[in-house]
C-alpha cells in the first residue's frame, strides 16, 4: 500500500529531520553548543593547567579528550534535547503534529537524529586534535589510531544513548527547564551512577553504566557486546518515549 511506502517513509522521516534541524539552526541554540563543545574542551586539554591538559601530560594520545567530552555532552545534550517534546506541548502543536500523516516512531526517530547530528557536528572538528597530536609525537606520527578510532566510535555511541534518554525526558513534561534536569538526571545515572553503585555494592550493576561499555570501545578492541549495549539502550529508551507519546495522544 502507499501509505507503507519504504521512499514515502523515508520522505516523512527526512521532513521531521530536517524540520529539527532548522529549529536548531534557526535560533542560537546549535551554534551555542557547538562553540561551547568546543571552547570547553579546548580550554581544558590547551590552556588550562591541570590532568587533561594534554601538553602537560607527556603522552602523544587523546585520552584526556575522551575522558572529559562525555561529561561536557552531559551537559550538553539534554539542553539540546530539552525541547524535543516539551516545547510541542507548551505551544500545543504536538496535537497538530500527531494528526499528521506520519507514525510516531516517525516523530521520535526524526526528533532523536536531529539532535545526535547536531552533537555529530559538533565532535567533527575535534578530528583536528589527531593530527595535531600526530605532529607532536615523538617521532611525529606516533599515535594510536586504532584506539583513538575506537574511542570516536565509542563517544558517537555515547552520545546516541544520551539523546535518546533527553527525548524521553522531554516527553514527560512541557517544562524545558524539567526536561533538561530530567534529562541531566538520566544521562548520569546511567553513565556513572550505575557503575558507582555496582563498586559501592558489590553488584552487578555496574556492568550496565554506560561509561564501562564506552572505556571498553576506547581500547581499539570493538567488541559486539559493547555495540549491542548501546543501541539496546537507544531503542529502548525510544521505544518508551513512543508508548509515553501515545498515551498522550489517546
Amino acid at each position: 500500500m502507499w501509505k507503507r511506502s519504504p521512499v514515502l517513509l523515508k520522505i516523512r522521516m527526512r521532513a521531521i529531520l530536517l524540520r529539527e534541524i532548522n529549529s536548531f539552526f534557526g535560533s542560537p541554540v546549535a551554534y551555542l553548543v557547538i562553540a561551547l563543545f568546543l571552547v570547553l574542551n579546548g580550554l581544558f586539554l590547551w590552556v588550562f593547567d591541570g590532568q587533561y591538559n594534554i601538553l602537560m601530560s607527556g603522552f602523544a594520545d587523546l585520552t584526556p579528550f575522551f575522558t572529559i567530552a562525555p561529561w561536557i555532552l552531559l551537559l550538553l545534550v539534554p539542553a539540546v534535547t530539552m525541547r524535543s517534546f516539551a516545547d510541542e506541548r507548551k505551544q500545543g502543536t504536538l496535537e497538530l503534529l500527531l494528526t499528521k500523516p506520519l507514525s510516531v516512531w516517525q516523530i521520535v526517530l526524526g526528533k532523536f537524529l536531529g539532535a545526535l547530528a547536531l552533537i555529530v557536528l559538533s565532535v567533527i572538528p575535534t578530528l583536528v586534535y589527531v593530527f595535531v597530536i600526530s605532529d607532536l609525537g615523538m617521532p611525529a606520527g606516533n599515535i594510536d589510531l586504532g584506539s583513538t578510532a575506537g574511542s570516536y566510535m565509542g563517544l558517537l555511541f555515547l552520545a546516541a544513548a544520551y539523546c535518546a534518554i533527553g527525548v524521553f525526558a522531554s516527553a514527560l513534561t512541557d517544562n524545558q527547564i524539567v526536561a533538561f534536569m530530567l534529562g541531566l538526571l538520566f544521562c548520569f545515572a546511567f553513565f556513572f551512577g550505575l557503575e558507582a553503585l555496582g563498586t559501592s555494592a558489590g553488584s552487578t550493576w555496574g556492568e550496565w553504566g554506560m561509561n564501562r561499555h564506552f572505556e571498553s570501545m576506547g581500547r581499539g578492541v570493538i567488541e559486539t557486546r559493547d555495540v549491542i549495549y548501546f543501541c539496546c539502550l537507544s531503542a529502548l529508551v525510544l521505544g518508551v518515549t513512543v508508548d509515553k507519546i501515545k498515551c498522550l495522544q489517546a
